[in-house]
């Protein structure tokens, strides 16, 4: 029975795992974010009316799901109160259905302002963060220095820690970036503003979830942030996020163990993009590139940056599936292929001496000796958005999908035609 599963990407993020979660949770009784932070940004568009969440669970806005944001993701206070305000503006009220840990980690104005500071600071080698603190927030936490949900329960603790951290951050904003101090006074006057609100929702999660897996029949859907090559381990270092965006992420950042996941779900575009600086050996321009930024708008949902835009990568989404265990993959955006008369998928590498590279790990250290091979496949040039039924796909379209299936040797479960929950195609029912 799959009653335990997760969602998580398997390119650089923004394969549409926000669409398939929220798709998803129509059968679900939880959603939980286990890492990242407000860094990520899922786009739900429902008839027609987009929302963008940052922090808050996808699933959330079917009222019959409770979200909940585990130990593994550092938490923005003043974005998340925005974030619910946000919601309940469009009538969405989810404060009682959202439980937060008290074990994750506080992003606070000072984690900003450094993360800023950084990238102007280094000019060409920018790794192209968000900018929303969420890289120094982690950094504190490994250094054992950051400050967690929980420890605003004793404000005296709490605000003698927070003065420290305070400090060590202000050293450094005057005497090496040049740049003013923070205030300590402010950050701490913010917080006690919205501390009650957090006490309401903040919850040992770990042992709640504990709960629910032992003692109930109920569905989970953990959802993962960015994507796999992201990753702080195993992605495209040091082009990456500053988290685990792989399936172990699922297990650090919640406390549940590996025996309790039943079905792991791979999201990944049809094309490739990426965010930011990075190899990126499929990468295009020109007037196809064009095309589809602006049929596939490819801008990031937090930041706003332009996508890069690329082919398919069989190498990189075999790595991907090894890497996470995926029982199945959810390819989106099929329909920003529509009007292509041919359709290149990437099936292997080449150096500049001819040898052949089978495997991404090579890529991240000699890509500019790195060259593409392409398959190329025909296009099928009538429409394909909105459709639901897999039968109702042109030959061609069908004839892609099962090139990708039988690339990979992974089944292809559930297909996105459009940004609309009911622009989706069920090849196989997940919850059983």
């Amino acid at each position: 029975m799959n009653n335990n599963i997760v969602v998580l990407g398997l390119q650089w993020g923004d394969e549409g795992k926000g669409k398939i979660i929220d798709f998803l949770s129509k059968k679900a009784n939880y959603i939980v974010r286990y890492q990242g932070g407000n860094n990520a940004g899922h786009t739900l568009v429902i008839d027609k009316k987009k929302i963008i969440l940052h922090l808050i669970p996808s699933g959330v806005l079917h009222p019959n799901v409770i979200g909940i944001i585990g130990n593994g993701v550092v938490i923005s206070p003043s974005d998340l109160i925005k974030e619910i305000n946000l919601l309940k503006k469009q009538n969405i009220n989810v404060i009682d259905r959202l439980i937060i840990s008290e074990s994750s980690h506080l992003v606070l104005k000072y984690h900003i302002k450094m993360d800023q500071s950084r990238e102007k600071f280094k000019n060409n080698t920018i790794i192209g963060t968000t900018g929303r603190g969420i890289g120094p927030a982690y950094e504190d936490k490994v250094a054992r220095r950051g400050l967690r949900v929980g420890d605003l329960k004793n404000i005296d603790f709490f605000s003698k820690r927070l003065k420290e951290v305070v400090n060590y951050y202000n050293y450094q904003f005057i005497n090496y970036y040049k740049v003013p101090p923070v205030s300590y006074k402010d950050i701490l006057k913010e917080l006690l503003k919205i501390k009650n609100i957090l006490f309401n929702i903040m919850r040992n999660t770990r042992e709640l979830l504990y709960k629910i897996i032992i003692n109930n029949n109920k569905k989970i859907i953990f959802e993962g942030a960015q994507g796999t090559f992201l990753d702080i381990d195993h992605g495209t270092f040091p082009y990456v996020t500053s988290s685990n965006t792989t399936i172990g992420g699922v297990f650090t950042g919640t406390g549940i163990g590996p025996k309790y996941l039943n079905y792991t779900l791979g999201v990944v575009k049809v094309y490739a993009t990426r965010v930011g600086n990075g190899p990126f050996i499929t990468e295009f321009f020109g007037n196809l590139s064009e095309l589809f930024y602006s049929k596939g708008l490819e801008f990031g949902s937090t930041t706003g940056r332009r996508r890069r835009i690329g082919w398919l990568d069989i190498v990189l989404l075999r790595e991907s599936i090894f890497m996470n265990s995926i029982t199945a993959l959810c390819l989106t955006k099929l329909d920003i292929l529509d009007n292509l008369s041919e359709i290149k998928i990437c099936i292997g590498y080449k150096n500049n001496t001819g040898k052949l590279i089978n495997n991404f790990s090579y890529v991240e250290n000699f890509s500019n000796d790195i060259t593409p091979i392409y398959k190329i496949v025909k296009g099928w040039n009538v429409s394909t958005f909105g459709i639901s039924n897999f039968n109702k796909l042109p030959k061609e379209a069908k004839d892609f999908v099962y090139l990708i299936a039988e690339l990979t040797s992974t089944p292809v479960d559930i297909i996105s035609t459009g940004p609309d929950r009911k622009h989706t195609i069920v090849c196989r029912e997940i919850f059983t």
